[in-house]
């Protein structure tokens, strides 16, 4: 713990931010790009389930994982259960996110692995899937020893707060490169969809930084049952 203050201002602002960025989302994928699809003539259908998902599967679902340990008040086990099974959700979601890129560029005829945003996406992708398992095996089940618990609970924080902090920076690039494909085939540069696509990769950044605080603030009871350290 590193900050005096108390964690609930900052979990309810990211709940709100959260919500924020589902519907801006939503706006940009439905209303500015025309929906979604799997199967479709118009490939960039299938491209839309792609910011959607890691933005709300992945970095959004993912987020509230990290802050459950601050923002529920329950019994630690019963935290402990819902912080592995919204990483699992954020996980899996966060896969189909980055397969749907993939089934998009195949599609599409475009080369994959081109960019600096794929390759941090393939890399995160592992390390989340690397965080979650070792988690699962040495907080949930079979479960280590009282010691290795007890060692591997900060770096589990660090490792965690890591990963998710490259996703939200790695999410920023993605709506800016995306951003200046469309830009470059002709979408005007201060138009409405341009300043949305801008605002929603500003709410992702603030929405991390409060999941961030929220994790460095204290927890609403004093004890080590409710702390996030109680891992």
């Amino acid at each position: 713990m590193v900050l005096g203050v108390k964690a609930i201002p900052f979990t309810f602002v990211a709940h709100v931010l959260a919500i924020l960025g589902l519907v801006l989302v939503l706006v940009w994928t439905l209303d500015f790009r025309g929906g979604f699809a799997w199967e479709a003539p118009n490939k960039s259908l299938i491209f839309n389930l792609h910011p959607f998902l890691m933005l709300v599967g992945f970095i959004i679902i993912g987020g509230e994982a990290i802050i459950s340990y601050k923002s529920l008040p329950l019994r630690k086990d019963v935290k402990k259960l819902i912080h592995m099974v919204l990483h699992a959700i954020a996980l899996a979601l966060g896969i189909l996110g980055i397969y749907t890129a993939f089934k998009y560029h195949n599609e599409s005829e475009i080369a994959n692995l081109y960019s600096l945003h794929s390759w941090l996406g393939i890399g995160i992708i592992v390390l989340y899937g690397i965080q979650w398992l070792y988690g699962f095996l040495v907080f949930f089940y079979p479960g280590g020893t009282i010691g290795l618990r007890s060692d591997s609970v900060p770096w589990h924080v660090v490792f965690g707060l890591t990963v998710f902090t490259l996703a939200v920076g790695n999410a920023a690039i993605g709506f800016l490169e995306k951003l200046t494909f469309l830009e470059n085939t002709g979408l005007a540069k201060y138009g409405s969809e341009a300043l949305l696509v801008n605002f929603t990769a500003v709410i992702t950044i603030l929405f991390g930084a409060f999941v961030i605080l929220s994790v460095l603030s204290q927890s609403p009871a004093e004890d080590d049952e409710n702390s996030y350290s109680a891992i």
